[in-house]
């Protein structure tokens, strides 16, 4: 794969240092680094990168106004923004600002590196069937994170991993929720080198998140039904069951 060229716009010296340490380790070529965001622009101009990760929070102008700006710029390459916004109505107004992915404060430079890579990835094969297959698993990625996003699951929380990658064995063979003890957190757990009993409560865990930040409405939009009332919370089965169900009938089929 062709290095990719990435525009880091960040606001914390400490945390631009740390992204493009990780960055540069994992392959990318950080082709430019600024807190300032009147800059933003002239970058992009000037470097044609392949992605570009804006922080909400920069000097002279913020972030809304960065992406803004780069909306009518940015030609192929990919926006990723990081802030402290956890209210729907506002994460809702980055996304629609053409950004891929919204990630939670404080930023893991580790995630940000997987989500690169997942965006970047390409097949190892020219095959039509192979080709089709990895857009298909990016796009279930992409989804479930979208839906996290909007029902408020932050993606520095160990749950958010275990939780996406159970929705996707769940998507792959939908019977395995009916072995969740069994089948389901077992798998997880020796993907992540982990206990399943820690797999089961991050999981616990990043669901009552969700549900303490009083998104039900947000949550009911999501699946397009009044599904919860008030504090009701569901198990871990019963959600990664209903975000399951909700994808294959969306079309998402794995193989």
């Amino acid at each position: 794969m062709q290095q990719k060229k990435i525009v880091v716009l960040e606001g914390n010296d400490e945390t631009a240092a740390a992204i493009t340490s990780e960055l540069q380790n994992a392959g990318f070529e950080v082709c430019a680094v600024s807190d300032d965001g009147a800059k933003a622009e002239v970058l992009v101009r000037e470097n044609n990168p392949d992605a570009v990760l804006v922080s909400m929070t920069l000097k002279n102008l913020d972030g809304f106004e960065v992406l803004d700006r780069l909306k009518d710029l940015r030609g192929s390459c990919v926006i990723l923004a990081s802030g402290n916004f956890s209210d729907d109505k506002t994460i809702n107004k980055v996304l629609q600002r053409g950004v891929k992915y919204y990630m939670m404060r404080p930023l893991n430079a580790s995630l940000l590196v997987d989500r690169l890579r997942g965006l970047f990835a390409e097949p190892e094969s020219s095959s039509g069937s192979e080709t089709r297959e990895r857009k298909s698993l990016a796009s279930l990625d992409e989804k479930i994170s979208n839906i996290f996003i909007s029902i408020g699951i932050p993606p520095h929380i160990k749950g958010y991993a275990y939780l996406r990658e159970g929705i996707k064995l769940a998507v792959e063979n939908p019977s395995i929720i009916n072995n969740i003890t069994k089948q389901l957190y077992p798998k997880i757990a020796e993907k992540f080198e982990t206990t399943a009993s820690k797999v089961e409560r991050a999981i616990r865990h990043s669901i009552e998140v969700a549900w303490n930040r009083q998104r039900i409405d947000a949550i009911n939009a999501v699946f397009g039904v009044r599904v919860y009332i008030g504090t009701e919370k569901p198990t871990n089965s019963e959600f990664i069951a209903l975000v399951a169900d909700k994808l294959i009938l969306e079309g998402f089929m794995h193989g």
